[in-house]
């Protein structure tokens, strides 16, 4: 059985920045209920406390923080790169010792984005881009989608166990 990575935020855990979660969401609780679900929040797992100043990515690219080229800040202007780092490969520790091939991650977080993100000026503003661990988890040949994709990651689900 094909096991998923899935924010904890989005299956009720109170883990985001503001200490708040998502969901629920039928099909992540059904894949629950099936034993497919690994449950992650990169950035608690990378050692960030909940609640937590929000942060992020200048640019809003992930794969620059990956690359060295990027910090992720709080809104007062630490430098939390060290713990989303730590996070993300946790979460490729995770999927490499699971074999999981489809994550399902919080749209627009710093760490988990996977099409859009804010762009670093804490006013709103969206940029195509991606998390830093949706960066890793795509490098790595993973699926990623948000919980908005819930249908597009159910199908391709589907094409993986034939």
């Amino acid at each position: 059985m094909q096991k998923i990575l899935v924010s904890r935020c989005l299956l009720g855990h109170r883990v985001r920045y503001d200490g708040g979660a998502h969901g629920p969401f039928g099909l992540l609780e059904r894949w629950q209920r099936e034993g497919r679900v690994v449950a992650l929040c990169p950035e608690v797992a990378g050692g960030l406390p909940t609640p937590r100043p929000p942060a992020e990515i200048p640019g809003g690219q992930g794969g620059q923080v990956l690359d060295g080229e990027r910090p992720v800040l709080t809104v007062d202007g630490e430098d939390v790169s060290a713990a989303f780092l730590d996070g993300a490969r946790q979460a490729l520790e995770l999927v490499r010792a699971q074999g999981i091939r489809i994550a399902v991650l919080k749209a627009r977080s710093p760490s988990c984005g996977n099409r859009e993100n804010y762009d670093g000026s804490f006013s709103g503003v969206k940029v195509p881009g991606e998390g830093v661990t949706a960066a890793l988890l795509r490098r790595e040949g993973v699926q990623v989608f948000s919980e908005e994709e819930l249908d597009a990651a159910e199908a391709a689900l589907a094409a993986l166990e034939g």
